[in-house]
């Protein structure tokens, strides 16, 4: 963050100094007291079960060197009338004190993090790049995100998440993009938002913010998504891939893709008539269109294909719990993909599992509750019971009554010879999977992120008889 005194931030904020005015902040904002930095600016939020404000004294002895809050604290302090609309504005304005900064910008159903993660890795090999940080994709992430930027970045990826209209529009008031993407237009939060028409009205709103020497990226794939051409001024290029039916050839696509035992693919990045060849370290055919957009947003700020390429096959998860593969020293895989969970990212791990099971290994699947989906709870969770009878997994271990559709949809599915378990919470499919898996077994962890099914992935990565194996679900209420 460029270095502001109290009294320029009361100033930005509408807010009113409470102490030295004079005091500077010249690190990051945070809302966690416990991840101050020194000289940052800790934000107070009073929520519904907790109040930052009661966390100020230990943020300043942690080193902040002022609190940003609606009421005084015994730190130095910038009192507002809402602190979630403060930080917007001190975001904005320390953006546009950084005129060189580029703004890339994403949204879509399913694949953000994915995609933010190659986009960001591929322009941190370009230029000084800051990019969204664990779930900071709301109106108080984007900020946070924002704020770290310094005048050494040069480019800010920005990933937007949404639950109502207008949501994305105000973030991009916040973070004018240069570039953005809208990935695709699935079901997720579809209870929020009530149809998928009203989700795509929403997501459009990243492209409506474009200037018109912008560049919209779409995906070929999606008619919906597709059409948003219509409503941005800004020039278009998709992404999609080669040879697919319909339109779902993009501008930039993958070519003569392969997979190895590991689910994990090569191909051929391709634009205009250029082309260069990328492996990635990531399973899934899914990820192959995460690359391709990201490698889409990044030569639209002129990064050349085979430097895009280089960084895409050079490219490590950067994220959490994402398809995170861990092979235990008995040949067991477990891949931990409980960061979050909806209908379109559940069939994509589903499928991902399937190849990795094609060399021969029994594959397990551990699936738990797809949440915010309203009144499509019960036919997207038997959908997905489904599809993974017909994709053939070996063994499904159900978690959670709540998640019980996935159960009665591999009943209602095709003839499907698998093992299905039930468990009422994580310590029993824990305990059942600590029994039951076999060396050489490929285990997938999948749930939205309210069913903490982490503690599931990582109990099985611990061993058997370890103290410490019954260390991450212990004290947990199961979902």
């Amino acid at each position: 963050m460029i270095a502001l005194t109290l009294a320029e931030i009361a100033a930005v904020t509408q807010g009113e100094v409470h102490g030295d005015p004079d005091v500077v902040v010249d690190a990051p904002a945070t809302l966690d007291s416990r991840a101050v930095e020194p000289g940052g600016l800790f934000v107070a939020i009073a929520g519904e079960r907790v109040d930052g404000h009661d966390f100020a004294a230990a943020a300043a002895d942690s080193g902040a060197a002022a609190v940003l809050g609606t009421r005084a604290t015994s730190a130095p302090t910038v009192v507002v009338a809402d602190a979630t609309e403060a930080l917007g504005r001190l975001a904005r304005h320390v953006l546009g004190r950084l005129p060189g900064v580029t703004v890339l910008a994403l949204t879509g159903s399913q694949g953000k993090t994915g995609t933010k993660d190659y986009l960001a890795a591929v322009l941190a090999d370009a230029g000084p790049t800051v990019a969204t940080q664990g779930n900071h994709n709301n109106e108080l992430g984007v900020p946070l995100t924002v704020l770290r930027a310094t005048t050494d970045t040069a480019y800010l990826v920005v990933e937007m998440g949404a639950r109502h209209r207008g949501n994305i529009a105000y973030l991009c008031e916040i973070a004018p993009p240069r570039v953005a993407a809208v990935l695709n237009v699935g079901t997720a939060h579809i209870g929020e938002f009530g149809s998928r028409e009203a989700i795509a009205l929403t997501k459009g709103e990243i492209v409506e913010a474009l200037p018109p020497d912008g560049t919209a990226v779409l995906y070929a794939g999606d008619p919906v998504t597709r059409e948003m051409a219509s409503r941005t001024r800004a020039r278009v290029l998709t992404f999609g891939r080669s040879g697919a039916q319909g339109g779902d050839h993009g501008d930039v696509r993958e070519e003569d893709a392969e997979v190895d035992e590991a689910a994990r693919f090569s191909f051929r990045l391709t634009h205009g008539d250029d082309s260069a060849p990328v492996r990635l370290s990531m399973p899934g055919h899914h990820q192959v269109l995460n690359a391709c957009a990201a490698a889409a947003m990044a030569l639209a700020v002129g990064v050349p294909l085979d430097a895009v390429a280089a960084s895409l096959t050079a490219a490590r998860p950067d994220s959490r719990w994402r398809m995170e593969m861990t092979d235990r020293a008995d040949g067991v895989t477990v891949v931990n993909d409980a960061y979050n969970a909806n209908p379109d990212s559940m069939l994509a791990a589903l499928e991902t599992l399937k190849l990795m099971g094609e060399a021969g290994r029994r594959t397990v699947a551990v699936l738990g509750e797809m949440k915010e989906l309203g009144e499509r709870h019960g036919p997207e969770h038997r959908a997905v019971g489904r599809a993974a009878a017909r994709t053939g997994v070996d063994v499904l271990v159900v978690v959670g009554t709540t998640a019980s559709g996935i159960s009665e949809g591999t009943r209602e599915g095709p003839e499907w010879d698998g093992e299905l378990v039930e468990a009422a919470g994580r310590d029993e499919a824990l305990a059942w999977l600590r029994n039951n898996v076999l060396p050489g077994d490929v285990v997938l962890v999948k749930a939205s992120r309210g069913v903490a099914l982490e503690h599931v992935a990582e109990g099985l990565l611990d061993a058997p008889d370890s103290p410490d194996s019954t260390a991450a679900t212990e004290g947990a209420a199961t979902p």
